[in-house]
């Protein structure tokens, strides 16, 4: 069953560039994990989305291990953001 991960994320005005720049390095490590099936960067508004589409929530667990053991991959919420993520895990029916 596919699984997704969709993540709102509300940089400051003066870290919008960087954070795009963030979540779309992360979205490339994710692409390169077994079981990707897509990994983007959307803007919105104030918010920066990040989707991730996975075959299965297995392969989906992995590569957020394997995102967060990668150097350079900065996902840490920190004071650059405005407010807390919003982080939706998604399931296919």
């Amino acid at each position: 069953m596919k699984a997704c991960l969709v993540a709102f994320h509300y940089p400051h005005a003066s870290h919008r560039e960087e954070f795009i720049e963030r979540v779309q390095r992360v979205a490339e490590i994710f692409r390169r994990t077994p079981g990707c099936l897509s990994a983007d960067c959307w803007v919105t508004g104030d918010a920066v989305v990040s989707t991730v589409q996975m075959e299965s929530a297995e392969a989906l667990d992995s590569a957020l291990a394997a995102v967060m053991a990668t150097a350079g991959a900065d996902i840490v919420f920190d004071d650059r953001e405005t407010r807390p993520r919003e982080i939706h895990r998604l399931a296919a029916p």
